[in-house]
Order: structure tokens, then C-alpha cells, then sequence
């Protein structure tokens, strides 16, 4: 059965990564390309890119939307939230892999997956994922008497920090602990700032050049230091998981999910 696919975003780095991606695919057709109005993409053909055509043409119309099999978004908060809606009112699932949402953004989401299903991750690699699961046996192996330091590093044009996935990190380590990470987490450290609390979840932030993604979570005991880390090298890697995620979803009518549960993750121990 072939998935029909839609697009958000199709000019941008990202949603061409999945439009190619999508093609490669034999059982997923394109099915859909939006684009905001304003963007000189539009009436062109999705795949002119990469020195072909695939028949798709990018839109600004929500319209277009009805027929498809689900819409996946790498866009902003406030594009995304308006792509919910559309996607709601035709009955088309979503994934979204978007991040820098506030709590309301969070709340129609998971509104919305009462008619709709939806897999909502930070990120969309495997291997950030499955680095998700290491990390919450790590912090139950490592409970007492190391700190625990989320160092990530973006390239210069992302907006958002930390970053989505550098939250999901700290958010599994502290449920890891019975934490919450709203309590625990340091966001911030300048002058005098006494010791390190140590129940306290620290976050360091990075941004420069062309770096797509680089965390990494350190376990600092006295001793010895446990650093796990996960880099980035091609955004291909999010586009791979996101088509994961929509054969995923062809058999769900509604419904929040993740990566984890995509993967099968959420059962391992």
C-alpha cells in the first residue's frame, strides 16, 4: 500500500531532505509540497531541485492537503500549529518534528491527537533515540554521586535553545531519577554562583557554523566521568526517521506517539 505523503516547509534544507527522501522510497508517493505565500517556491515543481521533475507542484494552499495520508512538518511553531489545524480539518495525520514550542503549542498538539494521529518527536534520528533508552539505564545505574551536564551545539541559524532534543535528553534522565526536569534543570551560570546543587540537571549551549547537531550527556563522579554523545554529520538522518514514522502511523486513526514508540523502544528496558 503506498503512503501518500505531504510536505511542509519544501524549499526550506530540511523539507527537501524529506521530499528526496520520500521519492526514494517505493512504497511512498509525494503526494503534497506546501510552502508559506510568500515564498518564490511556490507553482514550482517540488523536485526542481534536484534536476527533475515529479509531477508535484508546492503550494500555499491548506486544500491541498485533503487526500493525504499524513503531513510532516520541520517547520516553525506558529507554521506548524496552523498545519494542525488544516491537517484536523481534513483528516490527515502528522508528524512533527518542529521544536520551541511554548505549553499552549504543546496543548492543541495533544488536543489535536484525539481526532488525528500524530508522532511528535524532537528529533527524528534513530540513534538519538535509541541513545534516549542508554541514557535512562545509564541514570538509574547512575543515581548517586554524579553530575549530570548536557552539552549541545547547533549551527548559527537555529533560533530555539537549548535545543529540542537536548530537553528530551534531560527530560528522560530526570524521569530516569523521578525527577522533573521543570525543577532540576540549570539553564544559566554567571558569577558567583555557589556549588553545584546536586540534584540539579545542568544545560550548556553552543551555536556556530554549520554544525547539524552535536549532544552530548556527561555523568561527572568523582573519579571517573561517563560522557555519551550523539553527532549529527548529514540531516538525512531525520528525513530516514521521519519516513519510519509515516509507515508507522498508516494503521493509526488517532493518537499522540513518539520515536521511541516508532522504533519499538518503548518496551525495552
Amino acid at each position: 500500500m503506498t503512503i501518500k505523503i505531504a510536505i511542509a516547509g519544501s524549499s526550506g534544507r530540511m523539507g527537501q531532505m524529506l521530499i528526496e527522501a520520500v521519492l526514494a522510497q517505493p512504497d511512498c508517493q509525494l503526494f503534497t509540497a506546501l510552502d508559506r505565500e510568500n515564498s518564490p517556491a511556490i507553482g514550482k515543481d517540488a523536485a526542481a531541485f534536484l534536476g527533475k521533475s515529479c509531477g508535484v507542484n508546492i503550494s500555499a494552499d491548506f486544500a491541498s492537503l485533503a487526500g493525504a495520508d499524513v503531513l510532516i512538518d520541520f517547520t516553525r511553531p506558529e507554521g506548524t500549529l496552523q498545519h494542525l489545524a488544516a491537517c484536523q480539518t481534513h483528516g490527515v495525520n502528522m508528524i512533527i518534528g518542529t521544536t520551541g514550542f511554548e505549553e499552549a503549542g504543546k496543548a492543541a498538539i495533544e488536543a489535536a491527537a484525539h481526532q488525528i494521529a500524530i508522532v511528535h518527536a524532537y528529533n527524528m534520528s534513530a540513534g538519538v533515540n535509541l541513545l534516549v533508552k542508554l541514557l535512562e539505564v545509564a541514570a538509574k545505574t547512575l543515581n548517586t554521586g554524579y553530575d549530570i551536564e548536557i552539552l549541545e551545539m547547533h549551527h548559527r541559524m537555529k533560533v530555539d535553545a537549548p535545543s529540542g532534543t537536548a530537553l528530551m535528553l534531560g527530560d528522560a534522565v530526570a524521569s530516569a531519577l523521578g525527577r522533573s526536569l521543570d525543577e532540576c534543570a540549570v539553564y544559566d551560570r554567571q558569577g558567583i554562583t555557589g556549588e553545584r546543587d546536586p540534584s540539579s540537571i545542568g544545560f550548556a549551549t553552543l551555536r556556530g557554523g554549520d554544525v547539524i547537531g552535536d549532544h552530548t550527556v556527561i555523568f561527572a563522579g568523582m573519579g571517573e566521568r561517563i560522557e555519551i554523545s550523539h553527532k549529527a554529520s548529514n540531516r538525512t538522518i531525520y528525513a530516514q526517521g521521519s519516513v519510519r514514522a509515516a509507515r508507522f502511523l498508516n494503521d493509526k486513526k488517532t493518537g499522540l506517539f513518539n520515536m521511541q514508540d516508532v522504533l519499538g523502544l518503548s518496551e525495552v528496558i
